[in-house]
This record gives C-alpha cells, sequence and structure tokens, in this order.
C-alpha cells in the first residue's frame, strides 16, 4: 500500500509528464513558430491533471478546516465520512473521535451544571453574587424570597434591596464582616414567637406572623475575578432551626438520663410498699397504712410524671395517612368544645392522626384554660397555595395572651406558667409538627387572646 507521499510524488510525476507530452505534440503538430503555445498548454495540462489527482486530499483538509472552525465556534456535532485513503481516513477517525469525546465531556458538564444550579436554587442557603457595583449577577430562590418576595433580584442594586430588612440583617450586609449575627425582638413588628421548622418557602405561608425569637444568623464572603471582572459571593444561613434541633437533642438525653435513674429508684420503692403492706395487714395501724398509702400515692404520680416526659423524649416517626377531617373535629369537640371558622380541608393531606390529634387537643386544652369562654374558642383551617402547597390551621382564643417574655419561651421543654404544668404540651407539639416538616408559632391578638398557628406542607418527604 503506497503512502500519501509517494502518491502526490507520483501525481505529481504523472502530471508533469502529461503535460510535457501534450506539450510536444502542440509543437511538433504546429511548427516551431508555435513554442509559446506549447508552453501553454504544457502548463495547462499539469495544472489540471494535479487538481483532478489530488481532488480527494483537497476535499478532506477542506473538511478537516470546516470542522476545526466548527470546533473554535464550540460546535461539536459535525462527524467527518472516510475518503478511501488510509492516511486521510486515520486523520478523520481521530477528528470524528475527537468531536465525540468534547460532545459527552460538553453533555456531561451541562448535566452537572444542571444539577448544580438545582442543589443552589432549592437550598436553604441565601446565595448572593454581586459585582464592584453592588449590581446582583445571581441570586438563589432563597435570595429571591428574602430580598424581594421571591420576585428576580437579577440587575438590581443590593442597597435598594436591603432598605426593607431588618436592622441587624442590614448591617451585615452592608459591612465586610464574616461570622455570626442574630436578630431579636427589636427586629419584629408583633408579639410573636415562631419555630423555623419549615422551609423558607413554608415559612412565608403566614406573612403576618413575624418571630419575637432571636434568630440566629451566619454570613459568609467570598470573591473571585471572571472574565477580568471582580465578583463578590454573600452567602446567609440561618443557624435558628439547627441550635433549636441541638437543645431539643440535648433536653431529651436529660430527660432520658433521668428518667432512667428515677425509674431505679421509684420501681424498688413501689415494690418495698407492697410488700411492707402485705406483711403488717395484721397489724390494726392507721398511722402506718396512712404512711403505706402516701408512699404509693408519690410514686404512682412521680411515675406518670416520668412517663409524661419519657413520651416528649421518645416520639416516634410519623405514621402518615389520609386524615378524616370530619371524624377527627367531632372527636375533638367532644373533649374541648370550639367554634368552626371555615370549611374543613378539601385537598388530600397525609398526617399521622394520632399525633396532629394530640397536637390539637394540647392547643384547644391551653385555649380553654387561658380564661377564655367556650364559646371564644375558635377553630379554622385555611389551605395555602403560594409559595408552598400546604394547610394553615389556627386556634385563637380570647383569654389573657402571653406577655413577650412567656411568648419567647414557651416552646422550650420544662417552662411552664401553670402552677401543676409539666412544661412538655407546646415542646411536644413542636416535636411533632417539626416531625411532619411544618412550623407552628403564636402570637397575641389585637383583639385580645391568643392565635396559635401550625402549617403543614401538603407534599412531605
Amino acid at each position: 500500500m503506497l503512502s500519501l507521499r509517494t502518491k502526490l510524488l507520483l501525481s505529481n510525476m504523472l502530471s508533469c509528464l502529461l503535460g510535457s507530452v501534450s506539450g510536444a505534440l502542440v509543437w511538433l503538430t504546429l511548427g516551431d513558430d508555435t513554442l509559446w503555445l506549447a508552453i501553454i498548454v504544457m502548463l495547462a495540462v499539469c495544472y489540471f491533471c494535479s487538481m483532478w489527482l489530488t481532488r480527494r486530499l483537497s476535499d478532506s483538509l477542506r473538511a478537516l478546516e470546516i470542522g476545526l472552525l466548527n470546533f473554535k465556534d464550540n460546535d461539536f456535532s459535525v462527524s467527518l465520512h472516510p475518503y478511501g485513503e488510509p492516511q486521510l481516513d486515520a486523520l478523520v477517525s481521530l477528528y470524528n473521535q475527537a468531536s465525540a469525546k468534547l460532545r459527552s465531556e460538553r453533555q456531561f458538564i451541562y448535566q452537572r451544571e444542571l444539577m448544580l444550579d438545582k442543589v443552589i436554587q432549592n437550598s436553604p442557603n441565601v446565595m448572593l453574587l454581586i459585582d464592584d457595583n453592588q449590581r446582583v449577577i445571581y441570586a438563589n430562590g432563597a435570595a429571591r424570597h428574602l430580598f424581594n418576595q421571591g420576585v428576580k433580584v437579577e440587575g438590581m442594586l443590593l442597597p435598594e434591596l436591603v432598605v426593607t430588612l431588618p436592622d441587624a440583617l442590614k448591617t451585615a450586609l452592608n459591612s465586610e464582616q464574616e461570622g455570626l449575627f442574630s436578630m431579636g425582638s427589636s427586629d419584629s413588628t408583633s408579639d410573636d414567637v415562631d419555630n423555623n421548622a419549615g422551609s423558607n418557602a413554608g415559612s412565608n405561608a403566614d406573612n403576618n406572623a413575624d418571630s419575637s425569637d432571636v434568630e440566629t444568623w451566619h454570613i459568609s464572603r467570598g470573591r473571585f475575578t471572571q472574565n477580568n471582572q471582580q465578583h463578590h459571593l454573600i452567602l446567609l444561613k440561618q443557624l435558628t432551626k439547627e441550635l433549636n434541633r441541638q437543645e431539643v437533642a440535648v433536653w431529651k438525653k436529660v430527660i432520658r438520663i433521668i428518667s432512667h435513674e428515677l425509674n431505679n429508684s421509684v420501681a424498688p420503692i413501689a415494690s418495698m410498699v407492697n410488700s411492707g403492706k402485705f406483711l403488717t395487714q395484721h397489724l390494726d395501724n392507721d398511722k402506718l397504712q396512712l404512711i403505706f398509702d402516701t408512699i404509693e400515692n408519690r410514686t404512682t404520680h412521680l411515675s406518670q410524671f416520668i412517663s409524661h416526659y419519657a413520651q416528649f423524649s421518645k416520639l416516634p416517626l410519623p405514621q402518615k395517612e389520609l386524615i378524616d377531617w370530619t371524624k377527627m373535629t367531632q372527636q375533638l369537640a367532644q373533649q374541648y368544645p370550639f367554634r368552626l371558622l371555615s370549611a374543613l380541608p378539601q385537598t388530600a393531606i397525609k398526617l399521622d392522626a394520632v399525633q396532629l390529634e394530640q397536637v390539637l387537643i394540647n392547643l384547644l386544652k391551653n385555649a380553654h384554660e387561658s380564661g377564655s369562654s367556650a364559646d371564644n374558642v375558635a377553630l379554622s383551617f385555611d389551605e395555602t397555595i403560594h409559595p408552598l402547597a400546604g394547610l394553615l390551621i389556627k386556634v385563637d382564643d380570647q383569654g389573657s395572651g402571653m406577655s413577650s417574655e412567656v411568648l419567647s419561651q414557651a416552646l422550650l421543654p420544662f417552662y411552664s406558667t401553670k402552677q401543676s404544668g409539666t412544661g412538655i404540651g407546646l415542646p411536644l407539639c413542636r416535636e411533632i409538627i417539626e416531625a411532619h416538616g411544618g412550623r407552628i408559632s403564636m402570637q397575641n391578638r389585637p383583639q385580645g387572646g391568643l392565635s396559635v398557628k401550625v402549617w403543614l406542607p401538603a407534599q412531605q418527604s
């Protein structure tokens, strides 16, 4: 098999030979006076023969040139066909392999960019990219909800976006510092305590419930250069939810330890009391019987007290199923009467019926014990669509309400203003709602009393 170089040499020699023969024939036929014509004919024949013999090489080189120009324009969709020349076909094969590899790499990068954008857009952390002129270049979904109620903010100036934000958040964004900062009750507009157990979108389900709890945030910054332009990256992460989880986890651990130690003491005491009563049953001693009865009553009360806390520390995972709202509201009304201010939910939503009923029983019980009459205790349902589909449940009363101090601690374990309260009811409600991916908030009503709001997402993981 001849190489491409050999074929080119042979084609050139053949072209020259044919041109020489053609020129000689013209010269011999027409005479000596036509030497110039013979030379022209010789050159023309040589040229056209060379063009014809090298046409395949020319076509392949032109195709390669077009393909490389497509590479330059980031177009990797062009493939070349073989030309029957082994060396040219090898070059074409390498080109096609490179084109296929680049197509695959670009598709892989594109898929990764889609996945990364999906992760960033659904991240609860606020991500903001600005240039040196404080103009927003990129913002994820959490940033849009924080700065502009979910509306696109690209192209806007950061100083314009922070005007309506709380002072603490505004100060953190305007400064160049990194680290933790807090937004307390001074940044709120009402007496309200909010448990941020839902996502950013979920927490917007009730725009009138501003938290008076101290919210802890972390801000971090970064900068990089792209296309000879400086970019500034701002990341905001709300740590309140994580800190609340850790705090509750610590409380649960303490409760389990205390319950274990108390049970180890109560069980032998109860056993010895029963044994003592059995051994002294033939004695007619009222004082001794009173002592045994008192010890038995106190150990029984202590066992019940421990079981209440154990229920909080060992809350099972929700067993979700479709809720029969008619049956549930009827059962609730038998225990704690209330006025139903809205229609029952029509959208199918899967919840743990037992746990949700426990939450509503606790809330209705608190409403009745707040000093409000039964006629002024109300229950209502509101199905939300934007920004996330869910169900908002409200329990309202016209009792004495709560002070700011009580509101800020009402959801903490062991905190109670009742003389015989255990401080477990509302924390247990919060644990149940959090396990369903929702949130619970409380705020004083302008007309008096308290309003407790529970938001539950329609689609739960």
